[in-house]
C-alpha cells in the first residue's frame, strides 16, 4: 500500500500540471489578442500575470514542481518520468472538451507516438 500512495506524488504531479496549462490558457483566450503597442502590452502581461485564475495555474506549476521533488525521492527518475506523458494525452483531450480545441488525427497520431514511445522506453 505504501508504494501505492508514493504514486499520487506523480498523479499530482501530472493533475497540477495540466490543470496550470488549462487554466492558464482558458483565461489568456479571455484577455483577447496581445496589443501591439508596447505600452499596452505591458499593461495587458501585467493584467494577465494578476489575475486571480492565472495566479492559481502559476501556483499549480509550483505544487507540481513540489509533488515531483518528492516523488523523485521514491522512485528513479527512468521510472518516473515516462508517466509525464500522459500530460500530452490529457492536455489534448480537456483542451479539445473544455476548450473546444480541434482535436485532429495529426494531433492523435502526435501523441499517441509519444504514448508508444513511452511504453518502449519503459520496457527498455
Amino acid at each position: 500500500m505504501g508504494r501505492l500512495f508514493d504514486y499520487a506524488y506523480i498523479i499530482a504531479t501530472i493533475c497540477l500540471t495540466v490543470y496550470g496549462q488549462l487554466i492558464i490558457k482558458w483565461r489568456v483566450t479571455q484577455f483577447g489578442a496581445l496589443p501591439l503597442e508596447f505600452k499596452y502590452k505591458i499593461k495587458f502581461m501585467l493584467g494577465l500575470f494578476f489575475d486571480p485564475l492565472i495566479f492559481s495555474g502559476f501556483a499549480a506549476a509550483v505544487f507540481a514542481s513540489l509533488a515531483w521533488m518528492i516523488a523523485m525521492t521514491k522512485f528513479d527518475l527512468s521510472h518516473a518520468y515516462p508517466f509525464m506523458s500522459l500530460n500530452f494525452v490529457l492536455v489534448l483531450m480537456l483542451s479539445g472538451w473544455l476548450l473546444s480545441e480541434p482535436i485532429t488525427l495529426q494531433k492523435l497520431i502526435g501523441v499517441g507516438l509519444i504514448v508508444l514511445g513511452t511504453v518502449v522506453a519503459a520496457h527498455g
